[in-house]
């Protein structure tokens, strides 16, 4: 009796031991759109489109700013905010139905105006940025 009471317990150990550290599977949650712009707090606009790898659950904006987005359901869903944009702040939050796969989402900027709706180049090299984290 006693024998395979250790015996049992020594399985259960070694269960839920070999399952530490291994994806459990999707993880509904929230990642965050951060900005970098070599403007921080002079400009006032964005167009930006996320690609992802399902569609979005939630876009919500970073405070301070105002959205507008298209209805969301595909794989890249364009953006737009208004507000005072500063550099490495988060900009939105998505609702995401997988947390874990935050590599396989990214931004593009389309466009940035400055408050006078002047736009500036936001094209590669141009110190402006996206980034999609956990």
């Amino acid at each position: 009796m006693k024998r395979s009471l250790v015996v049992t317990a020594i399985a259960v150990v070694l269960t839920l031991g070999s399952s530490c550290g291994k994806d459990v599977g999707p993880v509904a949650g929230n990642l965050s759109v951060r900005l970098a712009t070599p403007n921080s707090g002079a400009d006032s606009a964005i167009v930006f489109t996320i690609t992802s790898p399902e569609a979005l659950v939630s876009a919500t904006p970073g405070v301070g700013l105002r959205l507008f987005a298209q209805p969301l359901g595909g794989t890249t869903t364009r953006f737009a905010l208004t507000g005072n944009l500063t550099t490495g702040t988060t900009i939105l939050t998505l609702g995401v139905a997988n947390v874990n796969a935050v590599g396989r989402y990214s931004g593009s900027i389309e466009g940035v105006a400055q408050p006078n709706f002047v736009l500036r180049p936001s094209g590669a090299g141009t110190g402006y940025g996206l980034t999609v984290i956990k």
